[in-house]
């Protein structure tokens, strides 16, 4: 993007409101931890980071903590759900830093930050990097010191002056990443910004990248895997690392293997992603369904097909309970769409529309969205066990909807004046339920039938 683009973007992001940033920060948050479009979503969400901390275009250096963990911004997560291999919280990180400061490694904290104010008083960035590197080393040396466990030694009330369990559990990533920020930044270069398929060509290249010492350690192979899925198109395709260094797609050739982990780090990602997608059902959000259920459904398939799993191994139950999971936050919702349908639509004889609720656009509009979520699930239907529910309830919906969308037209052309115009409001959303079934073409023929009927109607009682 060219610096005058960049300028736009960054003054679009600044006249957003502080809750529509702190929103968007968020949502592009979360596309990186699902791996989607990685290389855009981190370029807006720099640009969105700097404005709501009012940075300048000059590297930072009134911020030594942001400094010090910027390696680890790629494999930070802050949701809720259970952090896998190759992530590290984003809570962790400020209690680390006062702990480095306080009791870890002070010396070199207060150097550090001496050297940076240096900085900023010189108006230049020279010797940033160098400063940074330097402490990182120290910091990686002390978090590594007192993290690893030690025979007969007990550091339990050291750990504890650090920070909670879920701080503790980081801590070896932590002091991993930054002492390997060279290697896991050589990996990084080495490879396309996105791998759109996941070829035995690219396989082999990213194996010959990932081929260093410091990376093929059990602490950091699964940092440098999380780093090649950022790339790729389709995450779950990491597996195919795994099955072509174990030369063998039968899972228990795969396990024994160091890569491995990919295979176990694809299934908890797809766990994640069935929760975010049980999460947007319950809340009523829809957009990103589409996208979601694809993924799912692509990743599911993959690990059936590319893989030799058994049913009774711990992959194979795994991958079971993922199905189930998707099967039931989706069945429950698709089963209760045919009934909001007949809500709106069913006909009323005319003494009994007066107490018939209202019908509000924006339920409409709701439900035509659930509509269209019970179409894109056909398409994904099979792979993820909800065949049978989807194409019962799409067909019973064309069914029902098409002979009441009928009904209400040829209701128009009599009744009372109240009656008339309750029934125009259901045809309207007959329409708009046909338009996301059948298609623009019949709504619009419908549309027209409700018109000659209205007009038809009005034309009798001009003449009587």
């Amino acid at each position: 993007m060219s610096q005058t683009s960049t300028e736009r973007l960054r003054d679009y992001l600044a006249q957003l409101p502080p809750q529509s940033q702190a929103l968007l920060m968020r949502e592009f948050e979360r596309a990186i931890e699902r791996g989607e479009d990685v290389a855009v979503a981190n370029f807006v969400l720099e640009q969105l980071r700097k404005v709501v901390r009012g940075t300048e275009t000059r590297p930072r250096t009134d911020d030594p903590a942001r400094l010090l963990f910027r390696p680890l911004e790629p494999f930070l997560v802050e949701s809720n759900f259970p952090v896998r291999a190759g992530q590290v919280r984003r809570a962790s990180l400020l209690p680390v830093w006062q702990w480095l400061g306080r009791d870890g490694a002070p010396d070199a904290a207060r150097a550090f930050e001496t050297a940076l104010a240096e900085i900023r008083q010189s108006g230049s960035s020279a010797g940033l990097e160098g400063a940074i590197r330097k402490f990182q080393f120290a910091a990686a040396d002390a978090i590594v010191k007192v993290a690893t466990p030690v025979s007969g030694d007990d550091r339990h009330r050291t750990l504890a002056r650090i920070g909670p369990p879920n701080v503790v559990e980081d801590l070896l990533s932590i002091g991993g990443v930054l002492r390997a920020r060279e290697a896991l930044d050589t990996l990084g270069s080495r490879m396309p910004s996105q791998l759109r398929v996941f070829s035995e060509a690219q396989i082999a290249s990213v194996g010959t990248a990932l081929n260093v010492p410091s990376l093929q350690t059990p602490q950091l192979l699964p940092f440098a895997l999380s780093l090649i899925m950022q790339r790729l198109a389709s995450p779950w395709q990491i597996i195919r690392l795994a099955i072509k260094m174990a030369a063998s797609d039968d899972e228990i050739r795969v396990a024994a293997t160091p890569y491995g982990v990919a295979v176990t780090i694809a299934l908890h990602d797809l766990s994640f992603l069935t929760a975010c997608l049980r999460t947007d059902i319950r809340r009523g959000h829809f957009d990103n369904v589409g996208e979601q259920l694809k993924a799912l459904h692509d990743g599911v398939r993959g690990l059936r097909t590319e893989l030799d799993l058994r049913n009774d191994s711990v992959w194979g139950r795994q991958l079971t309970s993922i199905r189930a999971d998707i099967s039931n936050s989706l069945q429950s919702e698709i089963e209760s769409v045919p009934g909001r349908v007949r809500r709106i639509l069913r006909q009323r004889a005319d003494k009994d529309i007066a107490s018939a609720p209202k019908i509000d656009a924006a339920e409409v509009e709701e439900i035509a969205a659930l509509i269209d979520f019970v179409a894109v699930c056909r398409t994904y239907a099979s792979e993820l066990a909800i065949n049978e529910v989807t194409l019962r309830t799409y067909s019973d919906l064309q069914h029902y909807v098409e002979r009441s969308t009928e009904s209400l037209v040829q209701a128009l052309r009599g009744g009372d004046t109240r009656a008339r115009a309750y029934r125009q409001m259901q045809a309207k959303a007959a329409i708009r339920f046909c338009e996301t079934l059948f298609g623009h073409d019949y709504a619009s023929l419908m549309s027209r039938a409700a018109e000659n009927a209205m007009t038809g109607e009005r034309k009798t009682t001009k003449v009587g």
